[in-house]
Protein backbone atom coordinates (compact mmCIF):
# COMPACT_ATOMS: atom_id res chain seq x y z
CA UNK A 1 0.00 0.00 0.00
CA UNK A 2 1.27 3.47 -0.93
CA UNK A 3 0.17 6.22 1.45
CA UNK A 4 2.83 8.87 0.87
CA UNK A 5 3.08 9.06 -2.88
CA UNK A 6 5.23 7.01 -5.22
CA UNK A 7 8.43 9.11 -5.26
CA UNK A 8 7.57 10.60 -8.67
CA UNK A 9 6.40 14.07 -7.66
CA UNK A 10 8.96 15.91 -9.78
CA UNK A 11 8.31 13.68 -12.78
CA UNK A 12 4.58 14.53 -12.91
CA UNK A 13 4.85 18.20 -11.91
CA UNK A 14 4.95 19.40 -15.52
CA UNK A 15 1.85 17.43 -16.53
CA UNK A 16 -0.07 18.68 -13.51
CA UNK A 17 0.86 22.29 -14.25
CA UNK A 18 -0.12 21.93 -17.90
CA UNK A 19 -3.51 20.46 -16.99
CA UNK A 20 -4.52 22.56 -14.00
CA UNK A 21 -2.43 25.75 -13.65
CA UNK A 22 -3.54 29.19 -14.87
CA UNK A 23 -1.13 32.06 -15.50
CA UNK A 24 -4.12 34.41 -15.63
CA UNK A 25 -5.18 33.46 -12.11
CA UNK A 26 -1.64 34.08 -10.94
CA UNK A 27 -1.85 37.59 -12.39
CA UNK A 28 -5.19 38.25 -10.73
CA UNK A 29 -3.81 37.18 -7.36
CA UNK A 30 -0.83 39.48 -7.87
CA UNK A 31 -3.28 42.32 -8.62
CA UNK A 32 -4.83 42.00 -5.15
CA UNK A 33 -7.47 39.55 -6.39
CA UNK A 34 -9.17 42.21 -8.51
CA UNK A 35 -9.41 42.18 -12.31
CA UNK A 36 -10.95 44.94 -14.41
CA UNK A 37 -12.19 44.25 -17.93
CA UNK A 38 -14.12 47.04 -19.61
CA UNK A 39 -17.40 47.42 -17.78
CA UNK A 40 -16.82 44.23 -15.76
CA UNK A 41 -14.81 43.90 -12.59
CA UNK A 42 -14.02 40.50 -11.10
CA UNK A 43 -13.39 40.20 -7.36
CA UNK A 44 -11.80 36.84 -6.58
CA UNK A 45 -12.12 35.24 -3.15
CA UNK A 46 -8.77 35.04 -1.39
CA UNK A 47 -9.18 31.31 -0.74
CA UNK A 48 -10.66 29.18 -3.50
CA UNK A 49 -10.09 26.14 -5.68
CA UNK A 50 -7.85 23.14 -5.08
CA UNK A 51 -7.15 22.50 -1.41
CA UNK A 52 -4.12 20.59 -0.19
CA UNK A 53 -5.99 17.29 0.07
CA UNK A 54 -7.38 17.51 -3.45
CA UNK A 55 -4.05 18.60 -4.91
CA UNK A 56 -2.36 15.67 -3.19
CA UNK A 57 -4.94 13.15 -4.41
CA UNK A 58 -4.63 14.25 -8.04
CA UNK A 59 -0.83 14.29 -7.75
CA UNK A 60 -0.84 10.69 -6.45
CA UNK A 61 -3.10 9.60 -9.30
CA UNK A 62 -0.69 11.03 -11.87
CA UNK A 63 2.23 9.39 -10.06
CA UNK A 64 0.39 6.07 -10.08
CA UNK A 65 -0.10 6.21 -13.84
CA UNK A 66 3.60 6.99 -14.29
CA UNK A 67 4.75 4.27 -11.88
CA UNK A 68 2.58 1.51 -13.37
CA UNK A 69 2.35 2.25 -17.11
CA UNK A 70 1.34 -1.29 -18.13
CA UNK A 71 -0.79 -2.43 -15.21
CA UNK A 72 -4.56 -1.88 -15.03
CA UNK A 73 -5.32 1.04 -12.72
CA UNK A 74 -8.67 1.66 -11.08
CA UNK A 75 -10.31 4.27 -8.91
CA UNK A 76 -12.98 3.10 -6.50
CA UNK A 77 -15.04 6.11 -7.64
CA UNK A 78 -14.50 9.75 -8.51
CA UNK A 79 -11.19 10.87 -7.02
CA UNK A 80 -12.77 14.26 -6.32
CA UNK A 81 -16.09 15.78 -7.37
CA UNK A 82 -14.92 17.54 -10.50
CA UNK A 83 -15.89 16.22 -13.94
CA UNK A 84 -12.92 17.71 -15.78
CA UNK A 85 -10.37 16.18 -13.42
CA UNK A 86 -12.06 12.80 -13.50
CA UNK A 87 -12.28 13.06 -17.29
CA UNK A 88 -8.52 13.54 -17.56
CA UNK A 89 -7.91 10.48 -15.43
CA UNK A 90 -10.22 8.44 -17.63
CA UNK A 91 -8.35 9.72 -20.69
CA UNK A 92 -5.13 8.49 -19.05
CA UNK A 93 -6.58 4.98 -18.97
CA UNK A 94 -7.63 4.90 -15.32
CA UNK A 95 -10.86 2.96 -14.91
CA UNK A 96 -13.61 3.70 -12.39
CA UNK A 97 -15.04 0.82 -10.35
CA UNK A 98 -18.21 2.88 -9.94
CA UNK A 99 -18.95 2.39 -13.66
CA UNK A 100 -21.60 -0.28 -14.36
CA UNK A 101 -19.30 -2.41 -16.52
CA UNK A 102 -16.61 -2.72 -13.83
CA UNK A 103 -16.58 -5.38 -11.11
CA UNK A 104 -14.36 -5.07 -8.05
CA UNK A 105 -14.85 -8.77 -7.30
CA UNK A 106 -12.80 -9.66 -10.37
CA UNK A 107 -9.69 -7.73 -9.39
CA UNK A 108 -6.52 -9.56 -8.47
CA UNK A 109 -2.85 -8.92 -7.67
CA UNK A 110 -2.22 -7.33 -11.08
CA UNK A 111 -4.68 -4.50 -10.32
CA UNK A 112 -3.63 -1.14 -8.90
CA UNK A 113 -6.47 0.60 -7.06
CA UNK A 114 -6.47 4.28 -6.07
CA UNK A 115 -8.55 5.23 -3.05
CA UNK A 116 -10.07 8.73 -3.45
CA UNK A 117 -9.64 11.76 -1.23
CA UNK A 118 -12.95 10.90 0.49
CA UNK A 119 -11.62 7.52 1.64
CA UNK A 120 -13.46 4.20 1.36
CA UNK A 121 -15.43 2.01 3.71
CA UNK A 122 -13.72 -0.59 5.87
CA UNK A 123 -15.46 -3.32 3.85
CA UNK A 124 -14.10 -2.02 0.54
CA UNK A 125 -10.54 -1.69 1.84
CA UNK A 126 -10.65 -5.15 3.41
CA UNK A 127 -11.86 -6.72 0.17
CA UNK A 128 -9.18 -5.05 -1.95
CA UNK A 129 -6.48 -6.18 0.46
CA UNK A 130 -7.86 -9.72 0.54
CA UNK A 131 -7.76 -9.84 -3.26
CA UNK A 132 -4.11 -8.81 -3.25
CA UNK A 133 -4.49 -5.49 -5.08
CA UNK A 134 -1.79 -2.83 -4.94
CA UNK A 135 -3.41 0.14 -3.18
CA UNK A 136 -2.61 3.84 -3.49
CA UNK A 137 -4.34 5.67 -0.65
CA UNK A 138 -5.07 9.38 -1.26
CA UNK A 139 -7.48 9.80 1.68
CA UNK A 140 -7.35 13.42 2.86
CA UNK A 141 -5.72 14.12 6.22
CA UNK A 142 -8.78 16.06 7.36
CA UNK A 143 -10.93 12.99 6.73
CA UNK A 144 -8.46 10.84 8.66
CA UNK A 145 -8.79 13.27 11.57
CA UNK A 146 -12.54 12.73 11.64
CA UNK A 147 -12.00 8.97 11.58
CA UNK A 148 -9.64 9.21 14.55
CA UNK A 149 -12.30 10.94 16.61
CA UNK A 150 -15.09 8.63 15.51
CA UNK A 151 -12.94 5.65 16.50
CA UNK A 152 -12.39 7.23 19.91
CA UNK A 153 -16.14 7.61 20.32
CA UNK A 154 -16.68 3.95 19.44
CA UNK A 155 -13.90 2.79 21.75
CA UNK A 156 -15.34 4.74 24.68
CA UNK A 157 -18.96 3.74 24.13
CA UNK A 158 -20.30 6.89 22.47
CA UNK A 159 -22.49 6.87 19.36
CA UNK A 160 -21.08 9.04 16.57
CA UNK A 161 -23.73 11.47 15.34
CA UNK A 162 -22.37 12.38 11.90
CA UNK A 163 -23.53 15.60 10.25
CA UNK A 164 -23.29 14.69 6.59
CA UNK A 165 -24.95 13.47 3.42
CA UNK A 166 -25.92 9.85 3.84
CA UNK A 167 -24.86 8.72 0.36
CA UNK A 168 -21.70 10.79 0.14
CA UNK A 169 -18.59 8.62 -0.13
CA UNK A 170 -16.89 10.35 2.79
CA UNK A 171 -19.82 9.98 5.15
CA UNK A 172 -20.18 6.30 4.30
CA UNK A 173 -16.48 5.76 4.92
CA UNK A 174 -16.62 7.62 8.23
CA UNK A 175 -19.67 5.71 9.44
CA UNK A 176 -17.94 2.42 8.64
CA UNK A 177 -15.07 3.24 11.01
CA UNK A 178 -17.15 2.53 14.12
CA UNK A 179 -17.55 -1.06 12.96
CA UNK A 180 -13.96 -1.72 14.04
CA UNK A 181 -15.48 -2.08 17.51
CA UNK A 182 -18.27 -4.56 18.22
CA UNK A 183 -20.15 -1.95 20.23
CA UNK A 184 -19.50 0.89 17.77
CA UNK A 185 -22.57 2.83 16.63
CA UNK A 186 -23.24 5.75 14.28
CA UNK A 187 -26.18 7.81 13.07
CA UNK A 188 -26.09 10.21 10.13
CA UNK A 189 -28.14 13.43 10.20
CA UNK A 190 -28.39 15.69 7.16
CA UNK A 191 -29.46 18.95 8.75
CA UNK A 192 -30.93 20.69 11.76
CA UNK A 193 -34.37 19.25 11.08
CA UNK A 194 -33.10 15.68 11.34
CA UNK A 195 -30.91 16.60 14.30
CA UNK A 196 -34.01 18.00 15.98
CA UNK A 197 -35.73 14.60 15.78
CA UNK A 198 -32.69 12.98 17.38
CA UNK A 199 -32.61 15.64 20.11
CA UNK A 200 -36.27 15.09 20.90
CA UNK A 201 -35.60 11.38 21.36
CA UNK A 202 -32.61 12.10 23.60
CA UNK A 203 -34.80 14.33 25.79
CA UNK A 204 -38.02 12.33 25.96
CA UNK A 205 -37.54 8.93 24.32
CA UNK A 206 -40.37 7.93 22.02
CA UNK A 207 -41.59 5.36 19.54
CA UNK A 208 -38.49 3.31 18.70
CA UNK A 209 -40.08 1.65 15.70
CA UNK A 210 -41.04 5.01 14.22
CA UNK A 211 -37.57 6.43 14.90
CA UNK A 212 -35.86 3.40 13.40
CA UNK A 213 -38.03 3.57 10.29
CA UNK A 214 -37.22 7.27 9.87
CA UNK A 215 -33.46 6.68 10.10
CA UNK A 216 -33.31 3.12 8.77
CA UNK A 217 -30.55 3.79 6.25
CA UNK A 218 -28.73 6.27 8.48
CA UNK A 219 -28.15 3.96 11.45
CA UNK A 220 -25.31 1.50 11.89
CA UNK A 221 -26.20 -2.22 12.17
CA UNK A 222 -27.73 -3.20 15.49
CA UNK A 223 -28.68 0.36 16.44
CA UNK A 224 -31.11 0.53 19.38
CA UNK A 225 -32.31 4.13 19.87
CA UNK A 226 -33.03 4.09 23.62
CA UNK A 227 -29.64 2.49 24.32
CA UNK A 228 -27.44 4.13 21.69
CA UNK A 229 -28.60 7.72 22.18
CA UNK A 230 -27.66 7.84 25.85
CA UNK A 231 -24.05 8.80 25.08
CA UNK A 232 -23.35 10.67 21.85
CA UNK A 233 -20.47 12.46 20.15
CA UNK A 234 -20.56 14.86 17.21
CA UNK A 235 -18.62 14.35 13.98
CA UNK A 236 -19.14 15.75 10.51
CA UNK A 237 -18.47 15.31 6.85
CA UNK A 238 -15.55 17.68 6.32
CA UNK A 239 -17.20 19.62 3.50
CA UNK A 240 -20.41 20.55 5.32
CA UNK A 241 -21.36 24.10 6.22
CA UNK A 242 -19.44 24.94 9.38
CA UNK A 243 -22.16 27.08 10.94
CA UNK A 244 -24.68 24.24 10.55
CA UNK A 245 -22.31 21.66 12.08
CA UNK A 246 -21.74 23.93 15.06
CA UNK A 247 -25.47 24.54 15.42
CA UNK A 248 -26.18 20.80 15.41
CA UNK A 249 -23.49 20.30 18.04
CA UNK A 250 -25.13 22.91 20.25
CA UNK A 251 -28.53 21.26 19.72
CA UNK A 252 -27.15 17.90 20.87
CA UNK A 253 -25.36 19.44 23.83
CA UNK A 254 -28.53 21.18 25.01
CA UNK A 255 -30.60 18.02 24.56
CA UNK A 256 -28.15 16.11 26.75
CA UNK A 257 -28.25 18.86 29.40
CA UNK A 258 -32.05 18.81 29.34
CA UNK A 259 -32.05 15.04 29.83
CA UNK A 260 -29.16 14.52 32.25
CA UNK A 261 -28.42 17.96 33.67
CA UNK A 262 -25.20 19.95 33.60
CA UNK A 263 -23.45 17.40 35.77
CA UNK A 264 -24.17 14.67 33.24
CA UNK A 265 -22.86 16.55 30.23
CA UNK A 266 -19.31 15.20 30.31
CA UNK A 267 -20.56 11.65 30.69
CA UNK A 268 -23.17 11.80 27.93
CA UNK A 269 -21.80 14.18 25.27
CA UNK A 270 -18.52 14.74 23.44
CA UNK A 271 -17.51 16.96 20.57
CA UNK A 272 -14.21 17.43 18.75
CA UNK A 273 -13.41 20.06 16.15
CA UNK A 274 -13.53 18.13 12.88
CA UNK A 275 -14.21 21.08 10.58
CA UNK A 276 -11.80 20.92 7.63
CA UNK A 277 -9.58 24.02 7.71
CA UNK A 278 -9.60 24.34 3.90
CA UNK A 279 -13.40 24.15 3.79
CA UNK A 280 -13.63 26.75 6.54
CA UNK A 281 -11.07 29.02 4.89
CA UNK A 282 -13.10 29.06 1.66
CA UNK A 283 -16.33 29.78 3.52
CA UNK A 284 -14.68 32.58 5.50
CA UNK A 285 -13.14 34.05 2.34
CA UNK A 286 -16.44 34.23 0.53
CA UNK A 287 -18.10 35.97 3.47
CA UNK A 288 -15.25 38.49 3.57
CA UNK A 289 -15.68 39.08 -0.16
CA UNK A 290 -19.40 39.72 0.27
CA UNK A 291 -18.70 42.30 2.94
CA UNK A 292 -17.69 44.46 -0.01
CA UNK A 293 -20.98 46.23 -0.78
CA UNK A 294 -20.02 46.63 -4.45
CA UNK A 295 -20.45 42.96 -5.44
CA UNK A 296 -23.51 42.68 -7.71
CA UNK A 297 -23.61 38.90 -8.22
CA UNK A 298 -21.63 35.74 -7.50
CA UNK A 299 -20.37 33.00 -9.76
CA UNK A 300 -19.43 29.82 -7.89
CA UNK A 301 -17.49 27.33 -10.01
CA UNK A 302 -17.38 23.61 -9.32
CA UNK A 303 -18.81 20.17 -9.92
CA UNK A 304 -22.55 19.99 -9.45
CA UNK A 305 -22.16 17.07 -7.01
CA UNK A 306 -19.44 18.79 -4.97
CA UNK A 307 -20.64 19.24 -1.40
CA UNK A 308 -18.20 21.99 -0.47
CA UNK A 309 -19.08 23.92 -3.65
CA UNK A 310 -22.78 23.62 -2.90
CA UNK A 311 -22.22 25.04 0.57
CA UNK A 312 -20.42 28.05 -0.90
CA UNK A 313 -23.49 28.55 -3.08
CA UNK A 314 -25.75 28.34 -0.03
CA UNK A 315 -23.71 31.03 1.72
CA UNK A 316 -23.50 33.48 -1.15
CA UNK A 317 -27.12 33.11 -2.27
CA UNK A 318 -28.24 34.57 1.06
CA UNK A 319 -26.51 37.83 0.20
CA UNK A 320 -26.49 38.37 -3.57
CA UNK A 321 -27.81 36.68 -6.74
CA UNK A 322 -25.70 33.54 -7.14
CA UNK A 323 -25.09 31.15 -10.04
CA UNK A 324 -23.40 27.76 -9.66
CA UNK A 325 -21.66 26.87 -12.93
CA UNK A 326 -19.59 23.79 -13.66
CA UNK A 327 -17.16 25.60 -15.95
CA UNK A 328 -16.91 28.35 -18.58
CA UNK A 329 -19.38 26.60 -20.91
CA UNK A 330 -22.14 27.64 -18.51
CA UNK A 331 -21.59 31.24 -19.61
CA UNK A 332 -23.53 30.89 -22.84
CA UNK A 333 -23.62 34.61 -23.56
CA UNK A 334 -23.81 37.93 -21.77
CA UNK A 335 -27.57 37.43 -21.78
CA UNK A 336 -27.99 33.70 -21.02
CA UNK A 337 -26.38 31.44 -18.43
CA UNK A 338 -26.66 27.69 -17.77
CA UNK A 339 -26.30 26.67 -14.13
CA UNK A 340 -27.42 24.43 -11.32
CA UNK A 341 -30.40 25.86 -9.40
CA UNK A 342 -29.51 26.95 -5.88
CA UNK A 343 -32.21 25.05 -4.01
CA UNK A 344 -32.18 21.68 -5.79
CA UNK A 345 -31.64 18.73 -3.45
CA UNK A 346 -28.16 17.20 -3.45
CA UNK A 347 -28.25 14.10 -5.70
CA UNK A 348 -26.78 10.73 -4.93
CA UNK A 349 -23.17 10.27 -6.11
CA UNK A 350 -23.07 9.69 -9.85
CA UNK A 351 -26.58 11.04 -10.46
CA UNK A 352 -27.09 13.59 -13.23
CA UNK A 353 -28.04 17.03 -11.97
CA UNK A 354 -30.57 18.94 -14.03
CA UNK A 355 -29.43 22.40 -15.11
CA UNK A 356 -31.55 25.45 -15.65
CA UNK A 357 -31.06 28.56 -17.76
CA UNK A 358 -31.33 32.14 -16.62
CA UNK A 359 -31.85 35.02 -19.03
CA UNK A 360 -30.60 38.55 -18.33
CA UNK A 361 -28.27 37.29 -15.62
CA UNK A 362 -25.69 40.00 -16.38
CA UNK A 363 -26.93 43.61 -16.21
CA UNK A 364 -26.08 45.22 -19.53
CA UNK A 365 -26.49 48.93 -18.88
CA UNK A 366 -23.85 49.63 -16.24
CA UNK A 367 -20.57 48.63 -14.65
CA UNK A 368 -20.94 45.23 -12.96
CA UNK A 369 -18.82 43.73 -10.18
CA UNK A 370 -18.78 39.94 -10.19
CA UNK A 371 -17.66 37.98 -7.15
CA UNK A 372 -15.90 34.78 -8.09
CA UNK A 373 -14.99 31.66 -6.13
CA UNK A 374 -14.53 27.95 -6.73
CA UNK A 375 -14.96 24.78 -4.74
CA UNK A 376 -12.02 22.87 -3.33
CA UNK A 377 -12.09 20.39 -6.22
CA UNK A 378 -11.94 23.03 -8.97
CA UNK A 379 -8.51 23.67 -10.55
CA UNK A 380 -7.21 27.15 -11.34
CA UNK A 381 -7.31 26.36 -15.06
CA UNK A 382 -11.11 26.21 -15.00
CA UNK A 383 -11.37 29.42 -12.97
CA UNK A 384 -9.08 31.11 -15.50
CA UNK A 385 -11.26 29.94 -18.38
CA UNK A 386 -14.30 31.50 -16.70
CA UNK A 387 -12.49 34.85 -16.40
CA UNK A 388 -11.45 34.64 -20.06
CA UNK A 389 -15.06 33.97 -21.03
CA UNK A 390 -16.26 36.94 -18.97
CA UNK A 391 -13.73 39.13 -20.75
CA UNK A 392 -15.54 38.51 -24.04
CA UNK A 393 -18.64 40.10 -22.48
CA UNK A 394 -16.84 43.12 -21.06
CA UNK A 395 -17.47 45.44 -24.00
CA UNK A 396 -21.05 44.33 -24.66
CA UNK A 397 -24.29 45.97 -23.68
CA UNK A 398 -27.70 44.38 -23.85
Amino acid sequence: MFRKGLALKKEVAGALAADYHSALIDRIKAADYRWHMGRLSVHLAREFGFCYGVDRAVDYAYQTRRRFPKRPIYLTGEIIHNPQVNGRLRAAGIRFLSDPEEDMNRLGPEAVVILPAFGVTIATLTQLQRQGCTIVDTTCGSVLNVWKNVLQYARDGYTAIIHGKLRHEETQATASQVLKYSSGRSLVVLDRAEAGIVCDFIRHGGDEALFSARFAEAMSPGFVPHRDLQRVGLANQTTMLMTESLAIGEMLRQAVVDRYGDTGLDTHYRAFDTICSATQDRQDAIMALLDDPGVDLMLVIGGYNSSNTRNLVRLTSRRVPTFHIADATGLMSSRELRHRPVDVRQPDPGAVVAETRTVDWLPGDRVVTIGLTAGASTPDAIVGQVVERLETFAGETV
